[in-house]
């Protein structure tokens, strides 16, 4: 499988919605996704096959701290190594602008995305009582320093 990674275009944004539509209780909608390219603090890649978005994972620069707020990959490429792809490259991608700290929050019974983001060196620094709607759940903090 042939992987490319890039910043969002325009062009990916129906894919996107799609994949959050399918992937969360509470789905960003296309206006979120369009605003996003008009903010210079918002970084965005996307993971491709061929012509298809299979994922994409974004910060924020607060600070010059990354807020880690979204990855996802289609169900069918996930245990490929999409999603570890993705983070590396968008923490490189943030080390071009002087980021070099980043943060997340996680549901915590998401235990394979936890198991992901420590295997990038993220460690949990808190809970988050309550922090997502549908199912309500806690949130694991956890930070890259």
């Amino acid at each position: 499988m042939e992987l490319t990674i890039r910043r969002i275009r325009p062009c990916d944004i129906e894919a996107l919605v799609e994949l959050q539509n399918e992937n969360f209780t509470q789905p960003w909608s296309e206006h979120h996704f369009q605003d996003l390219l008009h903010k210079d603090y918002c970084h965005y890649l996307v993971a491709l096959v061929g012509e298809q978005v299979v994922g994409f994972a974004g910060f924020a620069d607060i600070c010059m701290e990354g807020n880690i707020d979204n990855v996802v990959v289609a169900k069918e490429y996930r245990r490929q190594g999409i999603a570890k792809r993705l983070l590396v490259e968008l923490m490189a991608h943030g080390a071009d602008f002087g980021v070099s700290i980043f943060t997340l929050e996680v549901r915590v019974s998401n235990q394979a995305a936890i198991a992901l983001y420590e295997s990038l060196g993220f460690v949990s620094e808190g809970i988050r009582p309550g922090f997502y709607d549908k199912p309500k759940e806690d949130a694991m903090i956890m930070w890259l320093r």
